[in-house]
C-alpha cells in the first residue's frame, strides 16, 4: 500500500463508527479475494467515505478492473471522490449517487459485474440480490457486510441467497459479519 493511501485508510479508521465503514479485516479479505478471482467488473453498493472503495479499487487497479460504486447521500459521495483522487484510484471508479435500487433498474441489460459488494440499507440487501442477479456472471462472488449485526434486518436476504440453488454460501465472524457467496 503506497503511502498516501495508507494514510488515508488510517484518517477513515479514526471515524469507522461515524461513517459505518467495514473494519479493516474486511476490507483485506475483499481487496484479497479480487486480486485472487482477477475480477473486472465490481459493483459496490454502499460508498459512505470510500473507505471500503479504496479496498476495492486498489486491487482492481492491479487486476485492471473497474469499480461502479452508488451512495444515496451526496457530501458523503463527494468526500468519497476526494479520497478516491487522494489514493491515486479514481481512473478505475465510477461513483453514482442516488438511490441504489433505482441506479440498478437503470443498468443497461449487457452490464455484467464479477464481484459485488453490499453494504447499504439493511432492510434493502433482499432487495438488491434481486436486481443484481442478472447483472453477475457466472463465477461472481457477493460479499454482504452486517449479517450478524443486523441479522433480523438482512434476514430475508439470507433467505433468498439459500432459496438460490446457484449459489453456495458462507457466514464469517468478522466484526459485524459477513457472507460471501458464490455463483457457480
Amino acid at each position: 500500500m503506497d503511502k498516501a493511501s495508507a494514510e488515508v485508510l488510517a484518517k477513515l479508521e479514526e471515524t469507522q463508527k461515524q461513517f459505518w465503514n467495514i473494519p479493516r479485516k474486511t476490507g483485506v479479505l475483499m481487496n484479497t479475494f479480487i486480486k485472487m478471482m482477477n475480477i473486472q467488473s465490481a459493483l459496490e453498493i454502499g460508498t459512505s467515505n470510500g473507505y471500503s472503495g479504496i479496498w476495492l479499487g486498489k486491487a482492481l487497479k492491479e487486476t485492471g478492473g473497474h469499480l461502479t460504486t452508488i451512495e444515496f447521500y451526496e457530501k458523503r459521495q463527494s468526500v468519497a471522490i476526494e479520497n478516491f483522487k487522494i489514493c491515486g484510484i479514481d481512473d478505475v471508479i465510477t461513483p453514482i449517487q442516488g438511490s441504489a435500487c433505482d441506479i440498478i433498474r437503470s443498468f443497461e441489460e449487457d452490464k455484467k459485474f464479477d464481484f459485488v459488494f453490499i453494504d447499504a440499507n439493511k432492510r434493502e440487501y433482499v432487495e438488491y440480490f434481486h436486481l443484481i442477479k442478472p447483472h453477475l456472471t457466472n463465477k461472481a462472488l457477493i460479499v454482504a457486510d452486517n449479517i450478524i449485526s443486523h441479522a433480523e434486518k438482512v434476514q430475508t436476504f439470507i433467505d433468498a441467497i439459500d432459496a438460490d440453488d446457484e449459489f453456495q454460501y458462507e457466514i464469517y465472524e468478522l466484526p459485524g459479519g459477513i457472507l460471501v457467496a458464490y455463483r457457480g
